[in-house]
């Protein structure tokens, strides 16, 4: 997301979105399930490499790890900040399935949906990898979708969700439906970035993978592989990782999760807004039930015409039986 999060770089940062803002009907019964995320340990630092004792990171990591930050965070908040201007559905556009989601935050609530997924994967991986989500970088708004570290190294995951979308791949370029895009700068520019600062919060040389993960294309066609940047279906990615081989032992592993845990390696503070994850579940609710009963009304009109079909056949049967047996 991270050519949106530059287009909000501008607004008002992200607050935590009241559920009656972001236009959904609350949903009745228990809450939502929540989306499965992978449970962070904090891994023991290795020895050395970094300032400080071992209890001292210890206390560090756990008062303000990002192992703990929930996927799509920082999409979700500009999602929900943006809901929040659109006015609530009536009556009327709620009976007949009128989607709550405003024009303006679909393209974040489908970002935040592709993060999901991607998140919902990489739970999958097993023991010896850790991942980080939304990781905010730098001053800005930027954020990093999803690092992985593990025996196979660092990886920089950029999602990119195109539901339905054509999606070619050359050697340099990446298009969507015909129109060219960035992933492939964009991908690479922030696996450049997360070397540099672990590198330096690590003190050790960390060399990083770039990956686009493509959520939802109808088709996506390979004409070349890029040359420094992966490029994968999202179903694709867990047996990628785990299919490259060992690069870092488990000590060097634990030491650069402790590291990149911390928001001082990514130049940034702690985060202090809080974000409503349950106010997008009830969007994303009401979302589905504007679709469920859009769908419904579908069917009725479409049963109401197949089974008005006999019935104007036969008066228009009778009619001209009528006319003939007249004469």
């Amino acid at each position: 997301m991270f050519e949106l999060l530059l287009k909000a770089n501008s607004r008002t940062r992200a607050r935590a979105t009241p559920a009656s803002a972001t236009g959904a009907t609350p949903r009745s019964g228990p809450p939502p399930p929540e989306t499965p995320v992978r449970r962070w340990r904090d891994p023991a630092p290795a020895r050395g490499g970094i300032a400080g004792t071992g209890d001292d990171l210890n206390e560090h990591v756990v008062t303000q790890s990002l192992g703990v930050r929930r996927p799509a965070t920082s999409v979700i908040a500009e999602c929900l900040r943006v809901q929040a201007t659109v006015r609530k559905n009536t009556a009327v556009q709620r009976f007949f399935g009128v989607s709550p989601l405003g024009r303006d935050a679909e393209p974040w609530y489908v970002g935040a949906l592709g993060e999901l997924e991607v998140a919902r994967r990489l739970a999958t991986l097993g023991p010896g990898w850790y991942v980080l989500h939304s990781v905010p970088v730098g001053t800005g708004a930027s954020d990093l979708d999803h690092v992985v570290i593990g025996p196979a190294g660092v990886f920089t995951i950029n999602t990119k969700h195109h539901r339905g979308q054509h999606v070619w791949v050359g050697a340099k370029r990446v298009l969507v439906n015909g129109q060219r895009t960035d992933h492939l700068r964009n991908a690479a520019y922030e696996a450049k970035r997360t070397s540099k600062l672990l590198s330096v919060a690590a003190r050790m040389l960390v060399d990083v993978t770039p990956v686009v993960a493509i959520v939802g294309a109808r088709r996506m066609t390979v004409r070349e592989r890029p040359y420094d940047v992966a490029l994968l279906h999202d179903h694709q990615l867990v047996g990628w990782l785990q299919r490259h081989p060992v690069t870092l032992t488990p000590a060097q592993v634990q030491h650069l999760a402790a590291v990149a845990a911390q928001p001082a390696a990514w130049k940034r503070m702690p985060e202090t807004d809080v974000v409503d994850h349950a106010a997008f579940d009830r969007l994303h609710a009401a979302i589905g039930r504007a679709r469920r009963r859009r769908k419904g009304w579908m069917v009725s009109v479409v049963a109401a015409v197949v089974a008005a079909i006999p019935v104007a056949f036969l008066s228009l049967w009778s009619a001209v039986m009528g006319a003939l047996l007249a004469r």
